[in-house]
């Protein structure tokens, strides 16, 4: 029986995930800061506490927990805390299997494409590539750094280095479908590694499946676009105009500071990797956006 525990799964991706982990018939554990749920069990990074009832079965761990990127400006404070809440969980979570001595089938991890860095450029970044030397980039790196040290156990690990995720609720277009971000950022050029959230949860449930699909995948889909013509894109799904003057990235930068790096900036990511192992339900950004908007 597969059983599987859930950090950060009452996030955008959790919330989803553990519908379609239901759907299967898995069993499904969460791990949240305030448990009401009867499957749902406390944990505290900060003073190093999980409920130990929360392993009880379990074959897979899926940590998905981590501060938001994009959610507050990025203080010292603020940097620390991304860090922390990403590497500190998966250090936890590494002690507590290792001290009840949990037969873990599979450690699956997500990460970010922020991993090649928040720059602009005509490379199109594949998993080899090496990090660039930024915050989001060491955000990353960090991150999968210590979710690789799951293999010290023997348990077989995969990271997912996911793009824009793309849902009705929640998430990157809540945010975009306003007036400031139906208009083109900085000059519009740089590149959104983008997925749906059916194709993300999907990658996910095949990492729990299937025993070959484990090391370091790009999870976005296939289908490259710039921040220009995503915003085009969404603003003729959704029949609103589209914000004829593009937003200066001084006028970023003023209001998000260091932040706004990862709006302006952009690169094109390769899905190659992953394309090979599974077969994207949306592709095409156009027919992502029908589906969500419309249903189609």
């Amino acid at each position: 029986m597969v059983k599987v525990l859930i950090t950060g799964g009452t996030g955008l991706v959790g919330k989803y995930l553990q519908k379609k982990l239901k759907d299967k018939n898995y069993e499904v554990a969460i791990l949240t800061r305030t448990p009401t749920l009867k499957n749902e069990f406390g944990w505290n990074i900060t003073e190093e506490y999980i409920d130990d009832n929360a392993f009880k079965n379990i074959t897979h761990i899926i940590h998905l927990a981590g501060a938001g990127i994009a959610d507050k400006r990025w203080t010292n404070k603020r940097k620390k805390e991304l860090i922390n809440s990403r590497v500190l969980s998966t250090d936890l979570l590494l002690k507590k299997v290792k001290e009840l001595n949990i037969d873990l089938k599979g450690f699956i991890s997500a990460s970010g494409i922020g991993y090649y860095g928040a720059v602009t450029s005509p490379q199109i970044f594949t998993e080899t590539d090496a990090p660039e030397n930024d915050f989001i980039s060491k955000v990353c790196v960090e991150w999968e750094k210590s979710a690789l040290n799951f293999n010290q156990l023997n348990v077989p690990v995969t990271i997912l280095r996911t793009g824009v995720v793309l849902a009705k609720s929640g998430g990157a277009l809540s945010k975009m479908n306003t007036p400031l971000f139906l208009a083109a950022l900085g000059n519009g050029k740089q590149y959104m590694p983008w997925i749906h959230i059916d194709d993300l949860c999907n990658l996910y449930i095949k990492a729990i499946k299937d025993t070959n699909f484990t090391g370091i995948y790009n999870a976005i889909a296939p289908e490259h676009h710039t921040n220009e013509t995503f915003t085009k894109t969404i603003a003729e799904v959704i029949n609103k105009p589209m914000f004829p003057f593009k937003a200066p990235s001084f006028i970023l930068k003023v209001i998000l500071g260091e932040m706004s790096s990862i709006l302006i900036k952009g690169s094109r990511v390769s899905s190659k990797k992953v394309n090979e192992l599974y077969s994207f339900n949306f592709p095409n950004l156009k027919t992502s956006l029908k589906n969500i908007y419309n249903n189609e």
